[in-house]
């Protein structure tokens, strides 16, 4: 039986339950577990009951994907599904059945009898994942700028000022989000479904941060969202070296 409680819990982990679920409509499973320690205490508003059954675990993944971005789900640390259930409002089942997609997705382990950790990610990992995602991506935004001369480039600009505008709040979370939407709309552009895919489960890899690694700062989302910009306008003028120069920096500095 996983424990319920950590004997000795970290700071209450604050998980805010979106209002209405997306990934189930995306098509994403749940997922997920974490080790080290014994399972830590969730905070979450009781008084927010999740809706119907087919809804619960699209939006428990949603705000489990939020807190290990912004942080909240500590590295190393195991949480339960019992606790996380009992706080979110559910039974354990759709809490475990969204720590199984992450599992899949390498963001958690399962303990067995205790529940689910947050895998370590270290900055080697993150470099690592950088590095897949310029040897995919670059080559894919070099042949867009060679043949994107029809391409409506002004009507992917909302999702990068979408970048812009969680940047600015300083919502790493929205802004993780709106980032991946972002660079999904180009690759969807090449036609290749299997890019697209491969590469937004990369992408979401590297989002999570590694542990004893400070939250990015706002001017920091700022300077990450103004490249999106950049390279919009790089791609409209079929300016190559610009283009390569901009993606290459974007993902081996990305926050």
């Amino acid at each position: 039986m996983e424990q319920g409680r950590m004997e000795t819990a970290p700071t209450p982990l604050r998980v805010s339950v979106p209002a209405q679920a997306t990934p189930s409509a995306r098509g994403e499973h749940p997922c997920a577990e974490p080790a080290y320690g014994h399972p830590a205490t969730v905070s979450v508003p009781a008084a927010r009951k999740l809706p119907q059954r087919h809804s619960v675990r699209g939006q428990i993944l949603d705000a489990l994907r939020s807190a290990l971005v912004g942080g909240e789900l500590v590295p190393g640390e195991v949480y339960s599904g019992p606790a996380l259930g009992e706080r979110f409002g559910v039974s354990a089942t759709p809490v475990r059945e969204a720590m199984q997609q992450l599992v899949l997705e390498g963001a958690v382990e399962v303990v067995p009898n205790r529940g689910f950790r947050v895998a370590r990610r270290s900055a080697r990992d993150l470099a690592e994942l950088a590095e897949i995602r310029v040897l995919l991506e670059v080559p894919a935004m070099l042949r867009l700028a060679r043949t994107g001369r029809s391409v409506d480039w002004s009507a992917i600009r909302p999702l990068a000022e979408a970048t812009s505008a969680a940047a600015a709040r300083g919502d790493r979370a929205a802004y993780a989000e709106s980032d991946r939407a972002f660079h999904r709309a180009l690759l969807a552009l090449t036609g290749n479904r299997q890019l697209v895919l491969i590469a937004d489960d990369l992408h979401r890899r590297s989002q999570w941060p590694a542990p004893h690694t400070p939250s990015a700062r706002p001017t920091d989302l700022l300077t990450d969202a103004s490249e999106h910009l950049a390279l919009l306008e790089a791609l409209a003028a079929q300016d190559a070296a610009t283009v390569e120069e901009l993606v290459t920096g974007h993902f081996t500095g990305a926050v």
